[in-house]
């Protein structure tokens, strides 16, 4: 990804330095394991490990890679040059390719999904602040983006919380299943390794064995892995779309952070525009459009070949480095956003009373009217109001039909807002505990 949308920590388990020493990791320990076993001499594994500080010249591997055409082959003879030719002769000793990249390639998505869960839970803990901090602080709640009922901001933080508290989950299990590693040789039947090989080598880096690897690692972990990231960018833009609306002018119920000295346009000094989220909506379709690819990669032929290989390559930093950056910028526009509770009301009473109907149909009923009936006269009352921005409540009242089947007291009160939040804490108890 370009620096833009970038963050060290994870632009780093992508360099060309960490794969490399990601590789000789594997081949080291490999070698280890192959001398426990008597397959190899013991003073050439430890040889190997002279190289345990060496910064590997990606250059001159790129070199060697420009005569051999095979990655792996050019590190190998690169690695040599610093072992010796002769101690490094049992490197890579029953091995192939696959066993290298794929255990490599896990174990950076196993890096990157620590990294991606440390930012969830930064997430989770700046949407929870904002949801206790507004719990009461009531808004009207929008379907198809027309007034519905009335809700709370804290609600509409709660609900982001449960949803990326799933995603939290999601992202752990994704994590589990992609921590697997692979030395099972050609085709995937140890026949020139043996399995304690690869059980050495996954323990020492944290992954477990592949069951069965058919000479590469099953691509359908990987296609749930990209998945997951789908489904986590698909989030983030579900709160920056949220977001993007409270900021629109004629609502202003929220708004990002603007700092001194920001400029909204270069053409229009008075704008404040939702730049961040609307980057959020955008870096989440750069993530999504990883997962079919992904999962296209699942039907390999046969053992193996490497049509998966130039995806990953890409969409592995990719994906990764964008939604580290993605899941930091939203809570940062959690932690900063801008609440305005007075516009809230005022957004409410723009149609003074219209958002208690569904409370005054349900009256309607019990009291005896049909409930054709019942929705009649609620319509009809409320369509005034839509209509000439009369107040719902007096309509009611001058509406013979309603007044006799409830009451003037008991019209107004159906106009009691504290009946529309009162199990907020009921909710607060199911999200948070």
């Amino acid at each position: 990804m370009i620096p833009r949308y970038s963050r060290p920590e994870m632009v780093a388990i992508w360099s060309p330095q960490t794969k490399f020493k990601i590789w000789y990791e594997i081949e080291a320990h490999a070698c280890d394991a192959m001398a426990d076993l008597g397959v190899i001499p013991r003073e050439n594994a430890q040889a190997v490990w002279k190289a345990k500080d060496v910064e590997f010249d990606v250059d001159r591997i790129d070199e060697i890679e420009a005569v051999t055409k095979h990655d792996v082959i050019a590190f190998l003879t690169h690695l040599a040059e610093h072992v010796g030719s002769e101690e490094a002769r049992f490197v890579h000793q029953g091995m192939t390719s696959s066993d290298v990249l794929d255990t490599c390639f896990n174990v950076q998505l196993v890096r990157a999904s620590d990294i991606l869960i440390k930012d969830m839970e930064g997430l989770l803990a700046a949407l929870k602040r904002r949801a206790i901090e507004h719990k009461d602080t009531v808004r009207v709640g929008r379907s198809h983006g027309i007034h519905a009922e009335p809700t709370t901001m804290g609600l509409t933080f709660a609900r982001f919380y449960a949803e990326m508290d799933r995603n939290l989950a999601r992202l752990k299990v994704a994590r589990d299943e992609i921590a697997t590693g692979a030395i099972s040789g050609a085709v995937g039947t140890f026949a020139n390794i043996d399995p304690r090989v690869e059980e050495h080598v996954c323990a020492q880096l944290g992954l477990n064995p592949e069951p069965i690897s058919t000479q590469v690692i099953p691509r359908d972990r990987h296609a749930a892995f990209f998945a997951t990231l789908g489904v986590v960018a698909s989030s983030i833009e579900n709160v920056a779309t949220e977001i993007r609306h409270m900021q629109r002018t004629e609502v202003l119920e929220g708004a990002e952070f603007f700092s001194m000295g920001q400029k909204g346009s270069s053409a229009m000094p008075h704008k404040k525009n939702p730049v961040l989220t609307e980057n959020l909506t955008g870096l989440a379709r750069v993530v999504r459009m990883a997962v079919v690819p992904a999962m296209e990669n699942v039907a390999l032929w046969h053992e193996r070949d490497i049509s998966h290989s130039s995806v990953e390559r890409n969409i592995g930093p990719d994906t990764t480095i964008t939604l580290d950056f993605a899941l930091a910028r939203l809570t940062s526009v959690i932690d900063k956003m801008l609440i305005f509770p007075d516009n809230m009301l005022d957004n409410m009473n723009k149609f003074p009373g219209l958002v208690m109907s569904q409370r005054v149909l349900l009256a309607l009923t019990q009291a005896g009217v049909s409930r054709e009936d019942a929705y009649t006269m609620v319509q009809r009352n409320a369509l005034k109001v839509w209509e000439h921005r009369t107040d719902f409540r007096e309509e009611l009242l001058a509406d013979a039909d309603v007044v006799q089947a409830l009451g003037v007291d008991a019209i107004n009160e159906k106009f009691d807002m504290g009946y529309h939040t009162k199990h907020v804490d009921t909710i607060f108890k199911r999200v948070f505990g």
